[in-house]
C-alpha cells in the first residue's frame, strides 16, 4: 500500500478525495521543520508539500518516493536539481491558482492607480479636502507592460484589454506571432518597453541566484508616475533601488504581494511609504484557489501511484522521460 505524506495544512476537501482511496495510507505533519520532514521521508511514496524546505539531504532519504507534489506553482523551497539527480519528479498545480493571482494583480493595479488606501484613510479622518488633491487616476487608455506571458500573464493581458488598456507583452520564451496574434504589442526584453509603460506588472520567475531582475538603472528608465505591480517573487526587485524610485522618482506607486524577506523586516524602508500597497504573499491563496491547489496537489500523487502522472504538471519532466514515460 503506497504511503502519502501531507506536509502542511490543506483544504478539507482533500480528505474527501483521499477517503475515496482506501488503498492509500495517509500521514500528516502540520508545517514540519526541514529536519522533521527529513526524518519522516523514508518509506514515503508520495509527498504533498507546502512551505517546508525539501533539500538535497531529504532526497537522499527518499528511498521510495515517487513524486514531490508542491501545493502551488512556485517551487523555491525544493532543490529541483537534487530531486532530478535522484530521479524524483517535482509537480506543481498548474492553473489552480492562476485566476486568483491575476485578480490580485489587477486589484493592486486598480487600488494604486485609484489611490484607494489614502482615500479610505482620509474619509476615516473626516478629511474631505482630499477630494481636491486629484490623486486618483484611470487605467483606460493607459499602457501596461506585462512581463511574463504564462498562465497568469495571459489572463492579466485579457483583463487589461477589456479595460481599454494598451498591452505590451515581454517574454523571450513566447513567439512574437503568438502575442501579436492576440492583439498585443511584443518585446523580447522588457527593458526595451519600460519607457512606454504607465504600469508594469511582473509575472515571471526570479533569477536562480536570487539577484534582482529590476535594479536601479531599470527604474530610471520608467515613466514619471509609473506604477509597478509585483505578485511574482520578491527577489525580482532591488528593494533599495525601488525605495529610491518611489521617493525621488520616477515611480508613482507600487503594489507588492511579495518582498525579498517574508515577513519583511520591521525596518524595511518600503513599509514607511504611503504610495506602496502591500499584501502578505496571498495573491494565490483565495478560498477557491486553496481548495483547487489542495485537490490538484493530492491528485498528482494519486496519479503517480496509478502510473499516470501527467508531465504537464512537472517542472522536471525529463525524469519521467528517463523512465521511459508513464
Amino acid at each position: 500500500m503506497p504511503k502519502l505524506l501531507l506536509a502542511g495544512a490543506f483544504h478539507p476537501d482533500t480528505a474527501t478525495l483521499l477517503a475515496e482511496r482506501p488503498d492509500v495510507e495517509v500521514q500528516t505533519l502540520v508545517e514540519p521543520t526541514e529536519q522533521q520532514l527529513i526524518d519522516a521521508i523514508p518509506g514515503i511514496d508520495g509527498l504533498v508539500l507546502r512551505t517546508t524546505i525539501f533539500g538535497a539531504e531529504a532526497c537522499t532519504k527518499a528511498d521510495r518516493l515517487q513524486v514531490i507534489s508542491r501545493h502551488g506553482v512556485g517551487y523555491d523551497n525544493i532543490d529541483v536539481k537534487a530531486a532530478t539527480a535522484h530521479g524524483l519528479p517535482v509537480a506543481v498545480v498548474g492553473e489552480a491558482n492562476s485566476n486568483a493571482v491575476c485578480e490580485h494583480a489587477f486589484m493592486l493595479m486598480l487600488a494604486t492607480v485609484k489611490d484607494a488606501l489614502p482615500l479610505d484613510r482620509a474619509v476615516r479622518a473626516a478629511d474631505y479636502s482630499r477630494r481636491n488633491a486629484m490623486t486618483a487616476g484611470e487605467v483606460a487608455d493607459k499602457t501596461i507592460l506585462i512581463v511574463g506571458f504564462g498562465r497568469i500573464g495571459t489572463r492579466m493581458a485579457r483583463r487589461c484589454a477589456a479595460f481599454d488598456m494598451r498591452v505590451i507583452v515581454a517574454d523571450p520564451y513566447v513567439p512574437r506571432r503568438v502575442v501579436q496574434g492576440q492583439g498585443y504589442d511584443y518585446v523580447e526584453d522588457f527593458r526595451d518597453a519600460l519607457d512606454r509603460a504607465d504600469i508594469v506588472s511582473l509575472h515571471m520567475p526570479g533569477n536562480h541566484d536570487g539577484s534582482p531582475v529590476l535594479a536601479g538603472q531599470d527604474f530610471s528608465r520608467m515613466r514619471k508616475g509609473a506604477v509597478l505591480i509585483n505578485t511574482a517573487r520578491g527577489t525580482l526587485l532591488d528593494e533599495d533601488a525601488l525605495y529610491q524610485a518611489l521617493t525621488i522618482g520616477p515611480l508613482g506607486a507600487a503594489g507588492l504581494d511579495v518582498t525579498r524577506d517574508e515577513p519583511p523586516a520591521k525596518d524595511l524602508a518600503l513599509l514607511t511609504l504611503d504610495n506602496v500597497l502591500l499584501s502578505p504573499h496571498i495573491a494565490g491563496v483565495t478560498r477557491e484557489a486553496f481548495r483547487a491547489m489542495g485537490l490538484r496537489a493530492v491528485q498528482n500523487c494519486l496519479d503517480a501511484f496509478d502510473g499516470k502522472l501527467d508531465d504537464y504538471y512537472l517542472v522536471n519532466p525529463e525524469v519521467l522521460a528517463g523512465r521511459g514515460g508513464r
